[in-house]
């Protein structure tokens, strides 16, 4: 079991707190999720061999969402990026 936290960007008030909690909550392998909306963090534990960090740092993005990371705010989903560009112009396509 891990546990990690996910620094979110964007998250006002209550509703958008309880749609953190429920994306997160519906990746496979989460054990426990506390979202807080006063820190703007969400704080979870999960099984390493069911998912990854990644999954639930998708789940927020794609919730339109940013997320901190190392290099700053991440605030784009692999899937808008591709949905921005061609397909067979992956060459370029970002390290997300």
């Amino acid at each position: 079991m891990v546990t990690s936290t996910l620094v979110i960007q964007g998250m006002t008030n209550q509703d958008d707190s309880n749609k953190v909690s429920r994306a997160l909550q519906q990746i496979w392998g989460i054990n426990k999720v506390e979202v807080y909306l006063d820190r703007k963090e969400a704080i979870f534990s999960y099984d390493e061999k069911a998912a990854t960090f990644d999954d639930f740092q998708q789940a927020v993005l794609e919730l339109g969402f940013a997320v901190k990371t190392k290099d700053g705010f991440r605030s784009r989903s692999l899937h808008e990026w591709q949905l921005e560009h061609r397909e067979g112009e992956a060459s370029d396509a970002p390290n997300l």
